[in-house]
């Protein structure tokens, strides 16, 4: 039993406190037998049976999760952080709970309080974990935001989500000061390294004019999170229109279970590395919740600039890395390394998520590694909800199977199942509603009324499922192709045409055509060494004719030197939709 937290003991006696259940796994994992090296779930089936997540009444991540590990032991290795300098730094789970209760008694002492909206815009620092804690602890709502963003975007997303307290780091700065002004709801602004004017400096605040008490202050008014309270609020930059606010509750890292101790297989001893940007939902799902339920540890790898994929493989190595999770773009470059020089012997599971893996970068991977690649899927509006899991067999291009805990289905557009093989939009079971989908899209009603229909939630993605109950990814509802009665996913395409060597990067539309309707047309970003010419073209719909079905192929290829795409790296394809149409209206008609 950890000593009673900032809020208390639950309403009744008789309801077991989440610290108090997670003790009971604290003391399960301590004595898990290591050297059997089996996975955390031995049969998928048994899993989608018997597989709960209890939600307790009240929860908070930080006091229930961080706070309980570093009671349990205070010495036990939550994250090591490196720079591409080779700096380094350890962090034990006590010095996060001690590091947060500081930072959160600072935040107090300037306003923040329980419902509160911040907005942290940091890069891959230690901070960023110590004051999502501590936001956490306070009962906050944080909204994690990618460094990248413009005046104007941090501008939108202030406003609309009528953002408190902005905290950044001095890179940073000049871009809230030039929109501080026009938003009302902001009230302070925080920098995580040095002093700036107008601004209040974290590490001044933490050791001047003595350091700052690590023990939680206790304010008249201030109560425990329930499992339902708001806490995070993550942008999902959609590939049209104006981002939408996604808002997830306080239950939503429990939900990240199914990420971390089953897709990711971790156990408590395992170092952890997700590549992603602290900016997006990817780092909930690898770099922070699941994985200290867990008790793993985390790598965190601090890119700024230039990167370039293969220095992850000396950093596998040198850490002993044992689970890592990228997305399909850094395999393929790792892939063309000499992956013979590395010992990643220690290195046991890889998964990956985003878009299909074509099966070459997982033979390859595989042949070199010996881990095999597990592939999943899930949104920003969730955690992992379909992915392939161990031990189930891989099919190199699919999602896998739904989650245990989340129930879904492929529909047509009445909302009827659809059969084996056949395409369809796929929906969540809502009753009963799983763990990590969700709450709503803050003041969006059409978008919530149009992704909440009779008991299911509509992930606005198609796909199909196979006759073993495997699904595979089509696209977007607005990005299915329909050329000559044929319904063509762009996924399956441009998967297609990436197996080619002479492809980087590809994206895949449809373009008008007085006879078809529409074409399918590729814009092609060619890997370097090879040039465009006719040749190639004629090469690269071969190539996809043979690797899909003949009618998929691109009629039409044009080489690009990029592809237009969000700020979260998804292509913008309707904008290359709408470039096309311009064109056909202006007159440049084809018959193919």
């Amino acid at each position: 039993m950890i000593p009673e937290n900032l809020y208390g003991r639950a309403d009744s006696p008789k309801k077991p406190r989440m610290a108090d259940l997670l003790m009971l796994t604290v003391n399960q994992i301590c004595t898990f037998d290591m050297a059997e090296q089996q996975h955390n779930m031995a049969d998928y089936e048994e899993a989608r049976e018997n597989y709960r997540i209890e939600v307790p009444e009240y929860y908070n991540f930080g006091f229930d999760v961080v706070d309980a590990w570093a009671r349990k032991d205070r010495n036990k290795l939550a994250m090591i952080w490196t720079d591409q300098q080779g700096n380094e730094k350890k962090y034990t789970y006590w010095d996060l709970m001690t590091l947060s209760n500081a930072a959160a008694n600072i935040l107090l002492n300037y306003g923040v309080h329980k419902g509160d909206r911040v907005m942290l815009m940091l890069h891959r620092v230690p901070e960023w974990w110590i004051l999502i804690i501590a936001l956490n602890k306070l009962g906050a709502v944080v909204s994690p935001a990618p460094t990248m963003l413009t005046p104007k975007d941090i501008r939108y997303r202030v406003d609309v989500g009528q953002f408190k307290m902005m905290i950044t780091d001095s890179e940073n700065a000049p871009k809230v000061d030039a929109i501080y002004s026009e938003c009302a709801s902001l009230m302070s602004r925080l920098v995580v390294d040095g002093e700036r004017e107008c601004w209040i400096s974290l590490r001044r605040e933490m050791t001047f004019p003595a350091p700052v008490s690590t023990r939680l202050v206790k304010l008249p008014g201030m109560s425990r999170t329930r499992s339902t309270d708001p806490m995070l609020i993550f942008f999902t930059s959609g590939t049209t229109g104006e981002p939408k606010m996604v808002l997830h509750d306080q239950s939503y890292p429990l939900g990240h279970r199914v990420t971390a101790e089953l897709w990711h297989d971790l156990r408590h001893n395992d170092l952890h590395f997700t590549f992603s940007d602290t900016g997006w939902a990817k780092s909930a799902w690898g770099k922070i919740f699941g994985q200290w339920i867990a008790g793993a540890a985390i790598f965190v790898y601090d890119v700024r600039g230039k990167f370039r994929a293969t220095e992850l493989l000396p950093l596998l190595e040198r850490y002993a890395v044992t689970t890592f999770c990228c997305p399909p773009t850094i395999y393929r470059m790792l892939i063309l390394a000499d992956l013979d020089k590395f010992d990643l012997s220690e290195l046991r599971h890889c998964t990956s998520a985003g878009e299909p893996l074509n099966p070459e970068v997982i033979r390859v991977w595989k042949e070199a590694t010996g881990v095999t690649i597990y592939e999943g899927y899930g949104q920003t509006e969730t955690v992992l909800c379909i992915g392939t899991f161990p031990p189930m067999a891989v099919k190199p291009g699919s999602m896998g199977r739904p989650s245990p805990g989340w129930v879904a289905e492929l529909h047509d557009d009445e909302g009827r199942p659809v059969g084996t093989g056949e395409e369809g939009r796929i929906a969540i079971r809502l009753d009963p509603r799983p763990v990590g989908l969700f709450r709503e899209y803050i003041g969006s009603k059409d978008e919530n009324e149009a992704s909440f229909v009779d008991g299911w939630y509509y992930t606005g993605d198609k796909a199909f499922a196979d006759e073993d109950g495997y699904y595979w990814f089509v696209g977007r509802d607005d990005d299915v192709i329909k050329s000559s009665g044929y319904r063509i996913g762009p996924f399956e395409v441009e998967s297609a045409l990436l197996e080619h060597p002479a492809v980087q990067e590809a994206a895949v539309v449809g373009s008008p055509d007085v006879i078809r309707g529409l074409v399918v047309k590729a814009f092609v970003v060619l890997t370097p060494g090879f040039v465009p010419s006719e040749s190639l073209v004629r090469d690269l719909q071969s190539h996809v004719k043979k690797t899909t079905a003949p009618y998929k192929y691109p009629r039409l290829i044009e080489f690009v030197n990029s592809l237009p795409k969000t700020i979260s790296g998804k292509i913008r394809r309707k904008e290359l939709r709408d470039a096309e149409m311009l064109k056909f209206q202006n007159g440049n008609n084809r018959k193919d």
